[in-house]
């Protein structure tokens, strides 16, 4: 199978540097472009809803340290994948916004995902409880091939 589009999660941690490693060898290996992508987990406001604090002010301090935080992870994801696609002629990053693992399974079913690597943990730094779940998800959703690493 000819790999033309590679594509990789990545989060800046740990838990997707396995992945990253193995797309860039896996694009290198097949003169594949890799796109690596960081989601900004836009559902925060829906997740904890309206009264889990006595007061607005409390609820919207949260909210902009959990944006900062994110920020934050997307510019670590950033340095992550750019110091390791040194060789690769066609590569790029991008910040995406929305619900991880929707965000996750559409970019990992597109008609330009010839392959998908993820690690089962990721974007858990400032992720929510639902990701725990995220390789058995992915791997019932997937209708494009698939990696998924510990």
């Amino acid at each position: 199978m000819k790999l033309k589009n590679i594509v990789v999660a990545v989060d800046g941690s740990d838990a997707s540097q396995e992945a990253l490693n193995y797309a860039v060898v896996l694009a290198l290996q097949n003169n594949s472009s890799l796109k690596g992508f960081f989601i900004i987990d836009r559902g925060w406001s829906d997740y904890i809803g309206n009264d889990w604090q006595s007061t607005q002010n409390a609820r919207q301090g949260f909210l902009d340290y959990i944006q900062t935080e994110q920020e934050q992870q997307a510019e670590a994801a950033r340095q992550q994948f750019e110091s390791a696609v040194d060789g690769i002629e066609v590569c790029n990053f991008m910040v995406l916004g929305g619900e991880p693992i929707e965000m996750l399974i559409s970019t990992a079913n597109a008609a330009d995902t010839d392959l998908f690597i993820t690690g089962k943990r990721i974007f858990q730094v400032s992720g929510r409880p639902s990701l725990r779940d995220l390789g058995r998800r992915l791997a019932a959703k997937s209708t494009r091939p698939l990696m998924l690493f510990p």
